[in-house]
């Protein structure tokens, strides 16, 4: 019995080990550098997919008081353009990152333009779909949907187009603490 459950602890620790996080993926930024997620692993992170043409564009400055009130306490806020929902996000990545600290005052980190759906979707955002299944499937049905991953890198929390970011406040403080906790 002993030898057994000291097998299912090893097994549980390889497992473990080997389990895909956040911190094992790498995507462009908007001008054309790697960025490691590692650099981010104990951090809470909110991704999201964005358009410069949408009617939910103004979420950007929701999303800049966001950075802006908890970056200092953990919190990383990554911008994924993207121009799959009725083509609005058609401009360069340059254009892009511009159009957004022009027009909301962005500071937080803009990625190079990607697919979040289909056979061309980046590896980050099918790891967060994976992770965030819901009623409605996997795909992501619109821009600004939003991605809260927990300290663990693991963890993931999904939030309709719809939802504010002022709306998630609650559970950025509750990750944030947990990620406290932990240190």
């Amino acid at each position: 019995l002993n030898i057994f459950l000291l097998y299912c602890f090893i097994s549980l620790i390889l497992i473990l080990d080997i389990m895909t996080t956040i911190y094992d993926y790498k995507a462009l930024t908007s001008n054309g550098e790697v960025l490691d997620f590692n650099q981010f692993r104990g951090k809470v992170l909110l991704i999201v997919n964005t358009a410069s043409k949408c009617g939910f564009t103004p979420q950007f400055s929701g999303l800049e008081d966001l950075n802006q009130r908890y970056k200092d306490k953990g919190l990383v806020v990554i911008g994924f353009p993207c121009n799959q929902f009725a083509s609005q996000d058609p401009g360069s990545d340059e254009e892009i990152s511009n159009f957004c600290k022009v027009n909301y005052g962005v500071t937080f980190q803009m990625m190079k333009k990607i697919d979040v759906n289909g056979k061309n979707a980046a590896p980050i955002y099918q790891f967060l779909k994976d992770r965030s299944k819901n009623i409605l499937g996997e795909d992501i049905k619109w821009n600004f949907t939003k991605f809260l991953v927990a300290s663990d890198g693991v963890t993931v929390k999904r939030y309709a187009p719809t939802v504010k970011p002022n709306r998630m406040r609650k559970d950025i403080e509750e990750m944030l603490l947990v990620e406290a906790d932990c240190l």
